[in-house]
């Protein structure tokens, strides 16, 4: 008698032939495939049947976070052996017949019947893409599940943007240390100086708008959509000694004034929308002084994918949308910026999402208690799909420095960037 990882393997071989790409344990206690591969656990025919309703990346991410689906040992490392091992082997379509079979087994595995319940957390927008309303309901999905939540994993800048690992071979250079010199790398880069003017549009938890304000003497307006956040920034410029050159605003891109000497939006402009993204560009060109400086720190992604994936879009990111390096800096020059300088974080940022996922799981109880199973194993699968997409070049981040020129042609800028990189010395 055949036993369910049997069935299991049966089924799978009807659309990737050869062995399994990863060690299956169902919830009979069977198990089937390779004993050195990733080892996955169906703990409940609803796993299958989740895939079957909803095929692809979202079911069996959907599986995953309700906990009818588990991994054995490191997820990123299982989702990137699995992934390679599917990539490399060509995948088929079956005919009639095969499909006929395949449905057959997964009767017998228990896979028919109704559309599991679906899990908490899925966002849930109305309204028109990328209208004031609708940015703010995303933003608040994703960024106002709880200031305590993010204090969890990130470090005590409250960063949530690639770091800067000016010392990666040094064991005492620590995620703090690589979140300050990003901030340093931005403000040098900008070239920020007392008494300027800065435009942090989404300005997080505040790391740049405080950092710029205190090690630069620099008149921050932080411009943020969530609320939560507004309270943060607001009540952290005051403990920090920063509240007379830090101005906190709730209110939307499209709001912001004029008469800057240097505009920032590190990881904001994914959520602009791409329709939406030249008006962007433009607002950043008018609201700063002719020789202001821009720096836009911003993920990229391939042609054929430029958003999120549906995981991402279904729940943590809606409405978010990413594009080649090319096309941002091609809007950019089109709204009238020069653009100076374009340097390519990606590996940074497996590195710091990495440094994420390890507080996660050492915070795991915490996590748990805080936000719940299933908000926080959504959060385990985030952080590790994250980190192997920058890892494989799937996504890219990049910062790109642009300058508003004078009338007259000038930047205003030098002629070599040497002096932007904070020091790589001990600190």
């Amino acid at each position: 008698m055949s036993t369910a990882a049997d069935r299991l393997a049966q089924l799978v071989g009807h659309f990737l032939p050869g062995p399994l790409p990863v060690r299956l344990t169902a919830w009979d206690g069977s198990q089937a495939g390779p004993t050195d591969a990733p080892g996955v656990i169906l703990r409940s025919p609803r796993a299958l049947r989740r895939v079957l309703w909803q095929p692809g990346e979202l079911g069996l991410a959907e599986a995953y976070i309700t906990g009818d689906l588990d991994v054995e040992g490191d997820l990123a490392e299982a989702l990137s052996h699995a992934g390679r091992t599917v990539r490399e082997r060509p995948t088929v379509r079956p005919g009639r017949a095969g499909l006929a079979a395949a449905t057959v087994v997964a009767a017998r595995l228990g896979a028919a019947g109704p559309p599991p319940r679906r899990p908490d957390g899925r966002a849930r927008l109305a309204g028109s893409p990328h209208s004031a309303a609708r940015d703010r309901a995303a933003i608040s999905h994703h960024y106002d599940l709880s200031n305590d939540f993010y204090a969890l994993f990130l470090d005590e800048s409250m960063a949530y943007s690639c770091a800067y690992w000016a010392r990666p071979d040094d064991p005492a250079y620590t995620l703090a240390d690589a979140q300050r010199d990003k901030l340093e790398l931005i403000c040098r880069k900008l070239g920020l100086g007392p008494g300027d003017r800065l435009l942090d549009v989404g300005c997080g938890w505040g790391s740049l708008t405080v950092h710029a304000a205190r090690e630069h003497k620099v008149r921050v307006t932080a411009v943020t959509l969530s609320r939560a956040q507004h309270g943060f920034v607001t009540e952290r410029a005051a403990r920090e000694g920063v509240a007379d050159l830090v101005d906190v605003q709730l209110r939307h891109w499209r709001d912001i004034d004029g008469g800057y000497d240097a505009a920032a939006a590190v990881e904001m402009g994914e959520h602009v929308g791409d329709s939406e993204y030249p008006s962007f560009a433009t607002k950043l060109h008018d609201a700063l002084r002719p020789e202001g400086r821009l720096l836009i720190q911003q993920m990229s992604r391939g042609a054929r994918a430029p958003g999120g994936g549906a995981f991402i879009e279904t729940y943590i990111a809606p409405d978010m949308h990413m594009r080649p390096v090319g096309r941002t800096v091609d809007v950019l020059e089109d709204s009238g910026f020069e653009v100076r300088s374009v340097e390519s974080l990606r590996e940074h940022y497996t590195t710091t999402i990495d440094a994420w996922r390890s507080t996660l799981e050492r915070r795991w109880g915490d996590v748990e208690y805080l936000v719940g199973t299933t908000t926080a194993r959504v959060w385990r699968l985030y952080l590790a799909g994250a980190s192997l997409a920058f890892a494989e070049r799937r996504m890219g981040v990049d910062q790109i420095l642009g300058v508003r020129p004078a009338r007259e042609g000038t930047s205003g800028m030098p002629a070599t960037p040497g002096a932007w990189y904070p020091p790589v010395g001990p600190a």
